[in-house]
């Protein structure tokens, strides 16, 4: 390749460099890990997922950035424990206190994030592979399944996990939270009426039997981390 056309070539990579640079600078980002530690046997999902968001957030390029997690927090009920799905688990005040995930939502609406991705484990499903959720019924549907399919992808191509593509809160059946503008099914961390950032994705990230040992491998939590930080990035470019 003659110089001229590489400095030119190098021009170019530099501008696009430049401009994720200068347009991710502009946007907020809430990491929410599980802070399930009831999650299996030798297996704590807080541990795993927090390892993921940990190397997320350390990942280029650096973005505004924060983590909202409950676990430790005795102030709060199921701080380190239960579902997302749930009522009990999430609105239900028990003896004066919020839940951990009332918490969590709290402290990520309180910085006004453009984009909030859950990262957690799934279970019981004998699959090693990466599950995509969006919530049902809201003006960024769209959108956030386009989210949530790219980072999916972008998991799958640096693992050996399966992508199993991208689902509706509302389908999965699980327990009984729902939302209140749709009366369906929903997680609540991903429900408009609870969540005010525009984009918002929940990642099941292996399976806490069949991705045991993958997942509590700190070097596959680097890459995945790794992974959706760039392909992050790449979509807020985009933006």
């Amino acid at each position: 390749m003659n110089r001229p056309v590489t400095i030119f070539l190098l021009l170019i990579l530099l501008s696009c460099n430049r401009h994720i640079a200068t347009n991710s600078s502009k946007w907020k980002v809430a990491w929410q890990p599980s802070h399930q530690t009831d999650t299996g046997r030798d297996f704590s999902e807080a541990a795993t997922c927090n390892g993921i968001v940990e190397a997320a957030m350390a990942a280029e390029p650096a973005l505004k950035e924060y983590k909202v997690w409950s676990l430790g927090k005795e102030s709060y009920h199921h701080a380190d424990s239960g579902s997302n799905t749930k009522i009990a688990h999430t609105t239900a005040v028990l003896d004066g206190k919020i839940s951990g995930y009332a918490y969590e939502l709290n402290q990520s609406n309180k910085k006004h994030p453009q984009v909030f991705i859950a990262v957690h484990n799934n279970g019981g499903t004998k699959r090693h592979a990466v599950w995509g959720y969006i919530h049902f019924g809201d003006p960024y549907e769209s959108a956030n399944r386009e989210l949530a399919g790219r980072l999916v992808k972008a998991i799958c191509a640096v693992t050996n996990l399966e992508n199993r593509g991208v689902l509706l809160d509302s389908t999965t059946g699980r327990n009984d939270y729902r939302c209140n503008k749709t009366g369906k099914l929903s997680f609540y961390s991903l429900d408009e009426n609870i969540n005010t950032a525009p984009y918002r994705v929940l990642l099941e990230i292996g399976d806490n039997a069949a991705s045991h040992d993958f997942l509590l491998n700190p070097a596959n939590q680097k890459i995945i981390g790794e992974a959706i930080k760039k392909e992050l990035a790449a979509w807020i470019a985009e933006k």
